[in-house]
């Protein structure tokens, strides 16, 4: 633990809360997860005045953007690749979500493409995110679904808690690397996301691209490469492992891309992006929300399908002071689906609640001792193998930055800052 008060992430060290949202700006800037090294420091959310970058762009992009002009854009881009002889032009990643739904139907029957779906499998799957997942596909989306090595899988993701407190980060990069590298196998260049997440407070000037630049989903030496916040090298040096062990996990190489063409394009530059309207309109298609509300946070149709999802969120908590229900609010808010007043109130209630409800089957996911050998001897590489709720609240206290964090009088954590 940092006994001094900065913070040890490199965020701000006055805390400060959009007067528009609930964001404040501890929220960190996305990083390029492949190239994250464990002593990196984040960014934080950039502020206009009292309002959020977020914000910002959202009231922009509801009067300045020619939406019909984006449109047509949209049209022009599904005309060049939209195939004449009924083969798949498309790719579109996604787990069966609401926006996976929205994204492959609107493709689909909208823009008269053949969308094929692609899925990086999450690390437990919930009963209602594999029934979702179901009716995606047999709503008429083929579909590949992809599990990496499950026992590297695991690792990756332990290590990762250990290192950055983020176990969810195996899974992001195999969710981004895998539809590229299905892409280059089948020679279906077009791939369409969903928004770019500069609309949540990245980089402001990212929304005027509708593609992701090619530096950020690309290397050119295996040296570049950091997962868990580690090199590929030392952790197979480690943990006795080989550089194809990590392959599922790479984006692809810089001169793939000459041969390939590959162009992977936000749906959410072409149409005014709206996650609640997109629930509405999944919901068409058979999606169904969870039979409980997140923990966390109060919502029902966002992050179902992964266990480690609650965690993911709860350990943001932890490093940057806002939870789940502070995501979800936010974005609800900027929408003009719920006021800022009643944001505030769900953040009070709910941001930081403990995820128990699948604690006991993501605790036994990421104990190491519970691993069928591979090699090498994988405990002996930690203090604390097995997983509980004592081993995580060590590493929780080993995360939470001394500049939000204090004590209380019956020696409780608790934010320093009140929430307004």
């Amino acid at each position: 633990m940092n006994d001094n008060q900065e913070s040890i992430f490199g965020l701000p060290q006055e805390v400060k809360i959009c007067s528009s949202c609930v964001y404040t700006n501890q929220k960190p800037n996305s990083s390029i997860e492949f190239r994250f090294k464990k002593t990196d420091l984040k960014s934080g959310l950039k502020f206009y005045g009292s309002e959020c970058s977020a914000c910002s762009y959202n009231k922009q992009k509801d009067v300045e953007i020619d939406w019909k002009l984006r449109k047509r854009n949209l049209q022009e881009i599904c005309d060049k690749y939209r195939s004449r002889n009924g083969s798949y032009d498309c790719l579109v990643p996604g787990s069966g979500g609401k926006d996976s739904f929205f994204a492959a139907n609107i493709l689909k029957f909208e823009y008269n493409m053949n969308p094929l779906t692609v899925t990086w499998a999450p690390h437990e799957y919930t009963s209602w995110g594999w029934l979702n997942f179901k009716t995606w596909i047999d709503g008429g989306f083929p579909n590949y679904l992809y599990h990496p090595n499950g026992a590297v899988h695991r690792l990756l993701s332990r290590v990762a808690l250990e290192n950055i407190f983020h176990p969810f980060q195996p899974f992001m990069l195999g969710q981004y690397s895998f539809p590229l590298r299905i892409s280059k196998l089948l020679g279906i260049p077009l791939i369409f996301y969903g928004e770019n997440s500069a609309e949540y407070g990245n980089n402001i000037n990212d929304n005027d691209s509708p593609t992701r630049k090619l530096s950020d989903i690309s290397f050119r030496n295996i040296d570049e490469i950091f997962i868990a916040g580690e090199s590929v090298s030392k952790l197979c040096e480690k943990f006795k492992l080989k550089q194809l062990d990590f392959e599922d996990y790479l984006p692809l190489r810089f001169d793939d891309y000459k041969d390939t063409g590959i162009e992977w394009h936000y749906l959410g530059y072409y149409m005014p992006w709206h996650p609640h309207m997109n629930y509405y309109y999944s919901m068409n298609s058979g999606f169904l929300p969870s039979r409980e509300r997140n923990a966390g946070s109060y919502s029902r149709y966002t992050s179902l399908d992964d266990m480690m999802d609650d965690f993911n969120f709860f350990c943001m908590y932890i490093k940057y002071g806002i939870g789940r229900a502070t995501f979800d609010a936010a974005q609800e808010i900027r929408r003009g689906d719920i006021t800022r007043e009643e944001g505030a109130a769900l953040v009070k209630k709910y941001d930081g609640e403990f995820p128990h409800r699948f604690q006991n089957k993501i605790f036994d996911y990421l104990s190491i001792n519970q691993i069928p050998n591979y090699g090498d001897n994988w405990s002996e590489k930690f203090d604390n193998p097995g997983m509980d709720m004592n081993n995580f609240k060590t590493l929780c206290d080993r995360f939470r930055s001394p500049h939000l964090w204090e004590k209380d009088s019956n020696n409780k954590w608790k934010l320093k800052y009140e929430f307004k």
